[in-house]
């Protein structure tokens, strides 16, 4: 694990990359924070790098994964506004949808009518046609749930040799992940039309609930790897000739430190109710090797108010000794070696 992950949102503060190589082919992974706004970085207590970073990564990327979950069905039949407002304005970057979750929904043919509000019913630049492939009470299952066709059938795509793939990722409700790589590749009509999509203004993108361009769609059940081996496949790919940035042996561009934090604040992020795991300032006092080649690690979480210290540490010290407890399981089975890691609150002065 090299990723913070949580149920709520926010989870990661600040780009990071990781890296995946597959026999000649490298993937770069760049996990940023979730596209928001200024009233909502505010709200979270945001860094400012939380507003920038998506948008700075995107000017690097050659592609854009937009990530949807369909359990939440608050959010699953629309994109964003801000994740709409990314993709016009890098109209020229091929784009993905990729739905995630789907062996959560009960009903499957649910994923019709959100494969249609999400694409405006048109991917690859061509129009959509979506045929059931199971019955409505099917079980719980990603794999081939809904047959996707294009009216017309598109060209055939040469694939390009894999070499040197770049990917970035980031992530709120609906997310964006971005890659990008080296060197121009082949197209057909049909994909070149679905690069190159007509100019959106705000106006425009008010009354839009889907993006028209994406090129494919993927249906995962990632918790459970379902498709997620397809969506790799896909994407080493797309990569094209150029030199890697990584040795092989390379996860990611993250320090131990930095690993250390994204677990720690993953658990607090878990266990925190509403805004107030978001309060939490980490400072690392003590980082060094033991006598037997354990990894000590002494942290101090720093929390605005004495209601929040009580909350963090929960009754007779119950909530503080879980966190720190999974947290230094996750270190061990990150670091490959045995962890020692205490945590203690404070009061901010």
């Amino acid at each position: 694990q090299v990723f913070p992950v949580s149920r709520k949102v926010h989870t990661t503060r600040c780009k990071a990359r990781g890296v995946i190589t597959q026999e000649d082919t490298q993937l770069i992974i760049l996990d940023t924070p979730g596209l928001t706004n200024p009233l909502k970085a505010k709200r979270h207590n945001l860094e400012e790098a939380m507003l920038t970073d998506p948008w700075d990564s995107m000017k690097h990327a050659d592609l854009v994964l937009v990530l949807v979950d369909v359990s939440d069905h608050w959010t699953r039949n629309a994109l964003s506004k801000e994740v709409l407002r990314c993709l016009a304005r890098f109209p020229h970057i091929p784009s993905v949808l990729v739905l995630n979750k789907v062996d959560i929904l009960k009903k499957k043919l649910l994923l019709l009518e959100i494969v249609t509000d999400l694409t405006e019913g048109i991917v690859n630049g061509k129009k959509l046609e979506v045929k059931s492939a199971f019955k409505d009470d099917s079980s719980s299952s990603a794999k081939s749930p809904l047959q996707i066709s294009q009216c017309s059938p598109p060209e055939s795509r040469a694939p390009e040799p894999p070499c040197g793939q770049h990917t970035e990722q980031a992530q709120e409700g609906s997310a964006l992940a971005t890659s990008s790589a080296v060197g121009a590749s082949k197209s057909s009509p049909g994909t070149e039309q679905a690069q190159r999509p007509k100019q959106y203004g705000p106006k425009d993108l008010r009354d839009m609930k889907g993006w028209p361009h994406f090129q494919d769609v993927f249906m995962l059940a990632a918790l459970h790897g379902e498709e997620v081996d397809t969506l790799k496949q896909y994407l080493l790919m797309q990569a094209k000739p150029g030199p890697w940035e990584y040795h092989s042996n390379v996860l990611t561009s993250q320090s131990p430190q930095e690993i250390c934090d994204n677990i720690i604040r993953e658990k607090v992020l878990e266990y925190l109710p509403l805004e107030v795991p978001y309060g939490v300032t980490q400072v690392t006092e003590m980082w060094e090797e033991g006598e037997c080649g354990e990894l000590l690690i002494v942290q101090n979480l720093l929390v605005p108010r004495k209601s929040h210290m009580r909350m963090l540490i929960g009754r007779g010290g119950q909530v503080i000794s879980r966190i720190a407890q999974e947290a230094g399981q996750d270190l061990m089975n990150t670091f490959l070696c045995d962890v020692r890691l205490k945590l203690s609150v404070e009061v901010k002065g």
